[in-house]
């Protein structure tokens, strides 16, 4: 695809996300205005101008960073690498008595340390400082006032500026996590990808840290996912537009809307529960998630249709025979109680999967940290596949009609409750 000829004020810029959320980052891109979207691996690259950049890190639930490219170059050495880094000017965004941070990824076998590429650049840029002024910038690992990203792929260079700094996906509401809380790029991520936007039920049934639910919240009350947030680092660039990001924040924050949501959380650990609880008050919304200590297989969901998210155990700890009765358990509680809804199920193990009973009618490929996972889908239907579709067939009407149907039914049952 042809780049588009950039206006004045534009510039490119650079999502990251993790592996299988491209596609939805991409339709996040797209709504806050972003151009020449194009698709990459665990990146999404777009062009905008720097409204553009601070909606990306203020609204944006599935990227990880906003990075502005400056420059790229070859290195086949230690010295090319040092030289490349000397050559770009520097005094473009920072003064000698400014702060710098350096964070760098390697994928080549020319270098092996990222940690030592890492000082060799501060050293170039504190060289090129020490040279025009006598002084060299200083560094602060936490909020400098220019964090620089340089990403090392075999001899190419890319050198940019995080205008993030820590990542989008520590929000700023999660307090108490427990032992394995799930990323919360991760989670807005797997409830997108399950087309729920909130005007239907949700449960998540083995909720941990409570933060599919908040995600959930969040995105169904328009809750900007930086709203907690009170450092970016673009705050201290240089060309900070701090009347432009108030009007950004402030039109953002004033379309969050307060229509009742159903989200409802459980947990058979009462101590986990608690740290989840604490974490949805900080999140400010304890009235859009209903909470309870039980156990999945014993509770009885609300009749009707609704979406179910499951981020179970993946049985690391346990034996085969232990995640074969698990994951069967989980099986057959959804066949015995959740007619009319659908169901998802991260997990990394297939024998798991395998043992749920049930044919998955869409598999998506993730990433739970290192772990490789998917994230299938299983559709209970009230009686038989089979009766469904005969229905259909012989009473329900049109697809609009049946849609139209399942939307009031969902809406009566809730109302009942």
């Amino acid at each position: 695809m042809e780049k588009e000829e950039l206006s004045a004020g534009d510039f490119r810029m650079v999502a990251k996300t993790m592996a299988g959320l491209e596609p939805v980052l991409f339709k996040e891109l797209q709504r806050i205005g972003a151009r020449d979207i194009e698709e990459h691996t665990r990146a999404i690259s777009f062009v905008g101008d720097k409204g553009t950049m601070y909606k990306a890190n203020f609204l944006l639930r599935t990227a990880l960073r906003i990075l502005v490219p400056v420059t790229d170059f070859t290195a086949q050495n230690e010295q090319e690498y040092y030289d490349g880094i000397m050559a770009i000017d520097w005094s473009q965004w920072i003064s000698e008595t400014n702060t710098i941070a350096i964070d760098c990824t390697l994928s080549t076998e020319l270098f092996h340390h990222t940690f030592f590429m890492a000082q060799k650049a501060k050293d170039a840029i504190a060289d090129q400082f020490r040279t025009k002024t006598g002084v060299r910038p200083s560094v602060d690992k936490e909020q400098p006032d220019l964090r620089i990203n340089i990403h090392i792929v075999q001899d190419k260079v890319n050198v940019s500026l995080d205008s993030s700094g820590t990542s989008l996906h520590k929000r700023g509401y999660r307090n108490d996590t427990g032992r394995a809380p799930l990323n919360e790029v991760l989670a807005a991520g797997m409830i997108q990808l399950t087309g729920w936007e909130g005007r239907t039920r949700l449960i998540d049934p083995m909720t941990g840290s409570g933060t599919i639910a908040i995600e959930a919240a969040l995105l169904a009350a328009n809750i900007p996912s930086g709203y907690f947030r009170d450092y970016f680092a673009f705050l201290k660039w240089r060309d900070f537009d701090s009347e432009l990001w108030e009007k950004i924040t402030e039109g953002a924050i004033g379309r969050i809307n307060s229509d009742p949501h159903e989200i409802i959380a459980l947990e058979i650990s009462l101590n986990t529960l608690k740290k989840a609880r604490e974490n949805i008050h900080l999140a400010k919304v304890d009235d859009l998630i209903k909470t309870f200590n039980v156990d999945f297989h014993e509770w009885d969901p609300p009749a009707g249709h609704g979406t179910l998210i499951m981020n179970p155990p993946y049985g690391e700890r346990m034996d085969k025979d232990d995640i074969t009765s698990f994951y069967k358990a989980i099986g057959d509680t959804l066949k015995k109680k959740y007619a009319g809804y659908n169901c998802w199920i991260m997990s990394s193990n297939p024998e798991g999967f395998k043992s749920i009973g049930l044919k998955p009618t869409r598999r998506i490929h993730l990433f739970n940290g290192p772990l490789e996972c998917r994230f299938m889908k299983f559709e209970m239907y009230g009686g038989s596949k089979r009766t469904k579709f005969q229905n259909r067939e012989q009473g329900a009407g049109s697809e609009e009609q049946e849609t139209e149907n399942t939307e009031q039914g969902s809406e009566t049952s809730e109302g009942q409750e």
